[in-house]
Formats: C-alpha cells, structure tokens, sequence
C-alpha cells in the first residue's frame, strides 16, 4: 500500500511538473459547472509570491488582467474587484482562506478562486491558479461568461515575471 501511495505521489508530481512547464491555462466544463485553472513554475521565494498575492492595492503595477482591487486581502475581509476581462463590472468577493505563503481562497456565491504555492526545493515554487464556478443556475448564464483561459494564462505569466524580477534583487 505504501508503495502505491509513493507512485501515486511521484505520479502526481510529475504531472504536476508537466502542467506547470506548459504555463496553459485548462477548462474542464460541465453542465453546472466550469473550472479553469493554470499553473507556472516560479524561481522565486514563496514569500514574494505571497506578499504579490495580497498586497490588494499593487496589483494592477504588477498584473495586467486586474484593474483595481479595492479592501484589504485577509481571512474574513471583504475586497471588491475589477477585472479586464469585464470592465465595468465589479467583483464583490470574501476571502475565504489564508494560509501564508501556501494557500488563498476567494470567491462568492458563484464560485470560488483558489491559489496554491508549492515549494519545489532548489529555489523552485509551483504557484498553481484554479477558479471553479457554477450552480444550478449555471445553464442559464454559461454562454455569456467568457473565456477565462487566456486571462489565467497572462496572470500567472504577470505573477512570474514579478516575484522573478523581486527575487533577482535579493
């Protein structure tokens, strides 16, 4: 069992691996539900990563798919966001989870945006982007949502470039 459980693992991992090389964005779709998720390698400190994630009032310096993020990002807090992908409407997001250089969740009653940092080792991070929305509502309004899969795409190209430029000044 053990030994199914370290291929399984290494498994993972490797896939993981691949996933995070490729830098493209995936969107699984179903009837209620979409989930889009993207994941990037990172040569930076998950410290950096972290303080980029949730310095609401820097992203748009740093991140060309959000506009504005106004509230302070912490467990509990309420942030309102505005996003390229539709301009004129604001997001009114809760944060959801907050694990310190690991693990951010935010989302509302449609869904929810999960970033995860996972050190590599070597100097290496896997940050890992992944929003999944939906209900039983979804049929009526899925058509006019767009694409989110170029958006993620540039975000963590933006996220990497970022915490890379920080971490060569180190």
């Amino acid at each position: 069992m053990k030994r199914i459980t370290t291929f399984l693992t290494s498994l993972s991992i490797m896939v993981s691996s691949a996933t995070a090389q490729t830098e493209k964005a995936s969107t699984e779709r179903t009837t209620f539900h979409r989930t889009t998720s993207v994941s990037i390698e990172i040569k930076a400190d998950s410290a950096i990563v972290w303080s980029l994630l949730t310095k609401a009032s820097d992203y748009p310096r740093w991140n060309s798919t959000v506009t504005s993020i106004e509230g302070n990002i912490a467990l509990g807090e309420k942030i309102k966001l505005k996003s390229t992908l539709d301009a004129k409407r604001t997001f009114k997001l809760k944060i959801k989870e907050f694990v310190p250089d690991r693990r951010l969740v935010w989302g509302d009653g449609q869904g929810n945006r999960v970033y995860t940092i996972t050190n590599n080792g070597n100097g290496m991070l896997t940050f890992t982007m992944t929003e999944k929305i939906g209900g039983l509502m979804f049929p009526m309004y899925a058509k006019m949502i767009p694409s989110f899969d170029q958006s993620f795409e540039q975000f963590a190209s933006d996220l990497k470039k970022e915490a890379e430029k920080i971490m060569s000044t180190k």
